[in-house]
């Protein structure tokens, strides 16, 4: 089960007010600060999120074809997560909206912050696998 994530951002102090003020609307909490100026989030479910200066001192970049989900509750919950992006400053890369069939009816806002990470919130009503046999 993946949990965590860690983005690197080059603009630690825009960073971190962007993420707490997004995090904090979806009860995301600080755990910590970072040595590297960076903080690191947690949030009720167990999942961790970290935004922090890279350990090898180099600038931070992007990942081509990297992209980190922010599962929510709803959709209107998703809506909320990527207007407040946006509003902080964020890029739009797609729009909350259905991106599912009818049998799965998938909602996801896509959107890129401050540094250029690529992240979106997303609704899936069952996320569970069924097991097998």
């Amino acid at each position: 089960m993946l949990n965590y994530a860690t983005l690197g951002s080059n603009k630690l102090p825009e960073a971190l007010a962007f993420y707490d003020a997004l995090l904090g609307d979806h009860g995301w909490v600080k755990i910590s600060d970072h040595k590297s100026g960076g903080r690191i989030y947690g949030h009720p479910s167990g999942s961790m999120f970290a935004v922090l200066g890279p350990a090898d001192g180099q600038p931070a970049t992007t990942g081509n074809g990297t992209m980190l989900g922010f599962c929510l509750d709803s959709p209107e919950g998703v809506t909320s997560f990527y207007d407040k992006a946006i509003a902080l400053g964020a890029t739009d890369e797609g729009a909350a909206g259905n991106r599912g069939t009818e049998q799965m009816p998938f909602y996801f806002g896509y959107f890129r912050d401050l540094d250029g990470n690529k992240l979106c919130a997303y609704h899936v009503p069952s996320r569970r696998p069924e097991a097998k046999a």
